[in-house]
């Protein structure tokens, strides 16, 4: 079956950097589109940003854009997002997905404070 699962969240000062990986397997990685999203206390989960089967497209959030880098690699079926700079507003829970169904990891937190 699908299973997606993250790592490398954890606790960074301001302007620190994490690096997120999502490892992949039950389904031919290399076929489809992947995503990041991440859920605040209180608030709705997003989408942070996405990567097309071959990785040759990126899309981010507004808020992330400059400062987190969205990639994969196909042949160990895995994505990562490496994050700098990051800011207190960066706290979240940080979820991998499959773009085309309802397949997503258990989350990993992050947490921004000094």
């Amino acid at each position: 079956q699908v299973q997606l699962v993250e790592s490398g969240g954890g606790l960074v000062q301001p302007g620190g950097s994490l690096r997120l990986s999502c490892a992949a397997s039950g389904f031919a990685f290399s076929f489809y589109a992947m995503s990041w999203y991440r859920q605040a206390p209180g608030k709705e989960r997003e989408l942070v940003a996405s990567i097309t089967n071959t990785g040759g497209i990126t899309n981010y959030a507004d808020s992330v854009k400059g400062r987190f880098t969205i990639s994969r690699d196909n042949t160990k079926k895995t994505m990562s997002l490496q994050m700098n700079s990051l800011k207190p507003e960066d706290t979240a829970v940080y979820y991998c997905k499959r773009v085309m169904g309802n397949y997503w990891g258990q989350g990993t937190q992050v947490t921004v404070s000094s």
